[in-house]
């Protein structure tokens, strides 16, 4: 059955579950963040095209949405760890994003030839898997990453040769299994264990 309706030169992102009072938050390529309510997104039939974003956040030109995370509540031992192109990370306690304005505010500050590629919730003691373009990875647990303001910069999350960058992260538990999948489709699958610790 058809999901959602989209044009020839769009594609579906995303797809989670959330309910009409969750906070849904919107990070873009930029380093920036906004939030709505679930129930300020218009409701669409199931093959409808649905809404364009742009109609309901004050992006700028040339900025993208590149996470969303559907969001209950602005829990005091919840941390928003988020991670750039160039391999920057940078985890900060989430309620310092609870009072978000209208026209949305900084996440994280960016470098000019940076940009914001993965956004994550952790609870303090997870671990987090980092992988590039080159198919490099790099398992560690968080506690390795202080805590850091709104505004700060981040630090190095992995080392990246001049010609690599991020394009995921995420957060596994102990019975997970990663699968990377190659822009060509080649998939692997393989459980985290095989992922050393740093």
């Amino acid at each position: 059955i058809q999901a959602m309706t989209t044009q020839e030169d769009d594609f579906v992102e995303n797809i989670f579950i959330t309910s009409t009072h969750n906070n849904i938050l919107f990070f873009t390529n930029k380093g920036r963040m906004y939030k709505l309510k679930a129930y300020q997104i218009p409701e669409a039939g199931r093959a409808a095209k649905g809404t364009n974003i742009v109609n309901l956040l004050q992006l700028d030109p040339n900025e993208k949405i590149q996470a969303v995370i559907s969001l209950k509540e602005f829990d005091e031992e919840s941390f928003l760890v988020m991670c750039t192109r160039k391999g920057i990370i940078k985890k900060t306690s989430i309620v310092m994003y609870k009072n978000i304005r209208k026209s949305g505010l900084i996440a994280i500050n960016l470098n000019d030839d940076d940009e914001l590629v993965s956004v994550r919730i952790t609870k303090g003691n997870d671990d987090i898997i980092i992988v590039t373009n080159r198919g490099l990875a790099i398992r560690f647990n968080e506690n390795g990453v202080r805590p850091l303001g709104r505004n700060a910069l981040g630090v190095k999350g992995i080392a990246l040769k001049e010609d690599d960058f991020v394009v995921g992260m995420e957060i596994p538990n102990e019975e997970s299994d990663v699968l990377v999948v190659s822009e060509n489709g080649f998939g692997k699958r393989t459980h985290v264990s095989e992922y050393k610790s740093q």
